[in-house]
């Protein structure tokens, strides 16, 4: 489990209210990936949330396939340098193996045993 059971509502809202792009990975008509952008100009960063993959479909690729799109997404803009992402300690090795690098850790931030991990990447040629 990558969430916490807690962080559903949490998901609900970003939807909701929060989200600016947002991207799906289909499989023929079946939705298999998910995973949301968001821009702060003012900070020249963007951050990248919520990556969701079906559990048949993880360790094929998708997960890289969605991060790498939406990584080529951001570089297209003038106004960002630096990617962050927020994950857990669950998921931090699939960030570092695509480049991010450790900012810091701040134990049970989601939830009790889910910690949060402070991820960047920066935009070469920026």
């Amino acid at each position: 489990m990558y969430f916490h059971p807690a962080e559903e509502s949490d998901l609900v809202q970003y939807l909701n209210e929060e989200v600016e792009d947002y991207f799906v990975a289909l499989s023929g008509e079946q939705i298999i990936g998910s995973g949301g952008v968001n821009y702060f100009p003012a900070e020249i960063k963007a951050r990248i949330s919520w990556d969701i993959i079906d559990t048949d479909f993880q360790g094929k690729g998708i997960g890289r396939l969605l991060v790498e799109h939406r990584l080529a997404v951001i570089q297209r803009r003038a106004d960002i340098n630096t990617v962050e992402v927020r994950t857990s300690q669950i998921a931090h090795g699939f960030y570092y193996k695509m480049g991010f690098s450790l900012g810091s850790v701040e134990k049970d931030y989601w939830a009790k045993g889910f910690d949060l991990y402070r991820m960047r990447y920066s935009l070469f040629g920026k």
